[in-house]
């Protein structure tokens, strides 16, 4: 122990040995002052403290020096306490330091960030209160939040949004609760649109493999697929944190979606017997048997998951937007890529269970097979028309999935006679297929209708009919498009009722949920009467798509922001990622209610 102990000693005191032989840093190099404007209502102020001193929390002031620039309570993360000599025990910070500061004041206008603190050092030395203060210009405005009930205490959660929650619990908690809890968000999130078309890949992927894979050989070709997912989606996540860009965005245009689509496309042939034509049967044979007894080619599926989180997943969520707002404030990559593993993760925990277990829940080998690979392949047929859904024209996903209900219907004969001694299996897939076809015939009247919604495929009828009743069906809200910054500003400047601004795009599953469940709810719709609408539609990921976005501090649709009458941001009501009309409804309620507040 004590060899062990005597390099330790001499090494602390070498590193305290320059510390008490030099004279104390001037207080400005000691503590490094910067600022800067997270988004329209927040800035940041940020220290960067030498090693060997400290600050102290209590001691720190802001002030503006324009009066119409106002300072909210400032938003301090959690430091140590210190049992000081001077001013007994005291919580006290050290390397890094950021302070989150709301703020309210017309956009455009210049001021400055004035601060006083006070810091010790190590060796014993104290500073007097040291001022000092940065220049800002606020490229948004905002408000502050509602005051706080009289004899309760402000509170710092009260005025945020759900994102902006989770971005201050990375803040203010440690490394296991954090984990533990994007853990459980990403189990959560699994079962959203936005995970769900992994589940035919990885089933076929396993399918594929032969009916010899064990339990032991598909988990571990699952998690394989998994990693390559997770480790993806926290790299790309890290990336967007420091550019303010998701990654995901770009790669959703036509040539991008549609080789991914293709390439489904192909894979599923192979469940559908045409790649015996392709190879000599005694080469299949021999690369089967080998890819058998090796489980697999790993890397493959890893680039495979890794893939599908880049294509199949761009949706921007609230846990997703926390991690990337605290890296892009913070630039702590390490717990925020650590985060956005542990929330990968959490999402692919389902996949691993369907990807183990898949074998088991199929039949034994014989006769079946060749009915679960034609099943498999119809599924990534399925997979392969929803990623290209967004670049193609709009009545082609209709014809898509009429194909698949129709076609497979008639090989489930639902077309064909009954036998006099059908078995009930046989009566049971007999219905199932005049089901589908019943559905696929209703989507190709729907096609020539000119219905273009699959899950509504004769909703023209619905609308015939109301306009020769008395009565009509609530309309749907109407967005006005807004392209730019600029354009954003001008439409705010004639707001003479609360605004809505909407993040869309064409490729955002989220967006198109919140359209159809939430925007066109009757209670949603009716409290959406008392705003004026807008929608910034970013489908292009262009040059003014990506500065709308950088203006809020979003990386990516859906998002919501509230503005005031006068056109001033409202503060703690922003939504990101899909919401519920129940829980919309409440926040378009809280937004009507700040204006008459």
């Amino acid at each position: 122990m004590r060899r062990l102990l005597l390099p330790l000693f001499l090494l602390l005191t070498l590193l305290s040995a320059p510390l008490r032989g030099q004279e104390p840093l001037d207080p400005e190099k000691a503590f490094r002052f910067s600022a800067r404007l997270v988004d329209g209502a927040t800035v940041e102020a940020r220290w960067q403290i030498a090693d060997g001193y400290y600050m102290y929390r209590d001691k720190f002031r802001f002030s503006s020096d324009v009066p119409e620039v106002k300072l909210g309570e400032p938003r301090y993360p959690k430091g140590k306490v210190k049992d000081d000599e001077i001013f007994g025990k005291v919580e006290t910070y050290r390397g890094d330091l950021r302070i989150l500061i709301p703020l309210e004041g017309p956009a455009g206008t210049a001021f400055t960030l004035k601060t006083s603190s006070q810091g010790c050092a190590d060796l014993g030395v104290c500073y007097p209160p040291l001022p000092q203060q940065a220049g800002l210009t606020l490229a948004a405005a905002s408000t502050p939040a509602a005051p706080a009930p009289s004899g309760s205490a402000p509170s710092a959660a009260a005025d945020e949004s759900e994102d902006s929650r989770l971005a201050r619990l990375l803040q203010e908690s440690g490394l296991w609760a954090v984990l533990l809890t994007f853990l459980g968000l990403g189990v959560l999130l699994a079962f959203t649109p936005c995970v769900l078309p992994m589940v035919p890949i990885l089933s076929g992927i396993i399918v594929n493999h032969g009916h010899a894979v064990s339990h032991g050989r598909a988990f571990v070709l699952s998690l394989a697929y998994v990693l390559g997912m997770a480790v993806t989606y926290a790299a790309a996540g890290v990336a967007a944190g420091f550019s303010g860009t998701l990654l995901t965005n770009a790669l959703q245009n036509a040539w991008v979606l549609g080789a991914f689509g293709l390439l489904f496309a192909l894979l599923s042939l192979s469940m559908f017997g045409f790649y015996q034509i392709q190879l000599p049967s005694a080469l299949q044979s021999r690369l089967s048997a080998k890819a058998n007894a090796q489980g697999g080619s790993l890397p493959a599926i890893a680039f495979m998951g890794a893939l599908s989180a880049l294509i199949v997943g761009p949706c921007v969520t609230a846990p997703l937007a926390a991690a990337l707002l605290y890296i892009a404030r913070t630039g702590d990559a390490a717990l925020g890529g650590a985060a956005l593993f542990a929330l990968a993760i959490g999402m692919g925990l389902p996949l691993l269970l369907v990807g183990t277990f898949s074998r088991t829940l199929l039949p034994k080998p014989g006769p079946w097979m060749d009915a679960v690979n034609r099943f498999f392949g119809v599924l990534l047929l399925a997979t392969a028309l929803w990623i290209v859904t967004p670049v193609i024209p709009a009545w082609a996903p209709m014809a898509g999935w009429a194909a698949l209900l129709i076609v497979p219907a008639i090989y489930m004969h639902a077309l064909d006679p009954l036998p006099p001694h059908a078995s009930g299996w046989h009566r049971l897939w007999k219905g199932v297929g005049v089901a589908m076809l019943i559905l696929g015939a209703a989507m190709l009247v729907g096609l020539l209708g000119g219905a273009r919604d699959p899950l509504q495929p004769l909703g023209f009828l619905k609308g015939a009919s109301a306009a020769g009743g008395a009565g009509s069906p609530t309309a749907a809200p109407q967005f006005q498009r807004v392209k730019s910054v600029a354009d954003l500003e001008a439409q705010l400047a004639r707001a003479d009722r609360p605004v809505m601004l909407d993040f869309y795009a064409d490729w955002c599953i989220s967006c198109k949920e919140m359209e159809k469940l939430t925007f066109a709810d009757p209670g949603v719709a009716a409290r959406l009467a008392g705003f004026r609408l807008l929608q910034a539609d970013v489908t292009a990921n262009s040059t003014e798509d990506a500065a709308l976005l950088k203006r809020f501090g979003l990386v990516g649709p859906p998002g919501i922001i509230f503005f005031d009458p006068a056109g001033r941001e409202v503060a703690g009501l922003r939504v990101v990622g899909f919401q519920d009309a129940a829980a919309f409804g409440a926040v378009l309620d809280r937004a009507l209610a700040a204006r008459r507040g």
